[in-house]
């Protein structure tokens, strides 16, 4: 009797396989499906966007550093001067690097570098505007010795920041690079979606921080 029990089961088990009966996924099934598929969305986004955003600040740097050489060559042929009487400005330096742009106004893409060269020919700032809505400086001043004036970025206002220190000036504030600091400087503005803020001539700090180092690009 147990065996034909057991038969029949099986019987019904086919007949409904046959039919139909009991395919596909339960309600349940699929929502749980769905919350899977959910938190990995939620764990895969962030990433994603995590790594583009470094890639366009990497871009955004790697742009500057390549800008920034041949503006030394030039310097190096302009008898150690980046002013007069061959002025290393947007249009010298458009000429040995046609890969980038180079204006005097804000750097609007990572792509094209804002120029700004000081009054006495003895330093140049570079600025680039990264997709990540960080904007990024490389200032060049050999001897340490740029003449201030009452405009920024080099004026007789304090230097925004220390070296290697996170800083938060005030929204809308001119961003003063030091003057007596002999060699690189690197700086970073963070979270300043406004490209027009992103001005080697006339930098200005709407972001969420601001650090710049001697050693290289900040990390914030």
């Amino acid at each position: 009797m147990f065996s034909s029990v057991i038969e029949r089961l099986n019987d019904k088990r086919s007949a409904a396989g046959e039919t139909g009966e009991d395919a596909g996924f339960t309600l349940i099934e699929l929502m749980v499906v769905l919350l899977i598929l959910a938190i990995l969305l939620a764990i895969a986004i962030p990433t994603f966007l995590g790594v583009t955003k470094s890639a366009n600040d990497r871009a955004a740097q790697s742009n500057l550093n390549t800008a920034m050489v041949n503006a030394k060559a030039a310097y190096q042929s302009n008898s150690q001067s980046y002013g007069a009487p061959n002025t290393v400005n947007s249009t010298s330096l458009k000429s040995a690097e046609p890969g980038l742009s180079f204006v005097t106004g804000s750097s609007v893409n990572q792509g094209t570098v804002s120029v700004f060269t000081a009054a006495d020919g003895n330093a140049i700032v570079l600025g680039a505007f990264s997709k990540g809505n960080n904007c990024w400086y490389q200032v060049d001043n050999p001897s340490g010795s740029t003449a201030v004036v009452a405009s920024t970025p080099f004026s007789n206002a304090t230097p925004t920041g220390t070296n290697g220190a996170s800083a938060t000036p005030s929204a809308g504030a001119a961003i003063v690079f030091p003057s007596n600091v002999a060699g690189t400087i690197y700086a970073e503005v963070k979270g300043d979606s406004a490209t027009a803020d992103c001005n080697a001539s006339a930098p200005v700090y709407n972001g969420t921080s601001y650090e710049w180092s001697t050693t290289g690009f900040p990390s914030l």
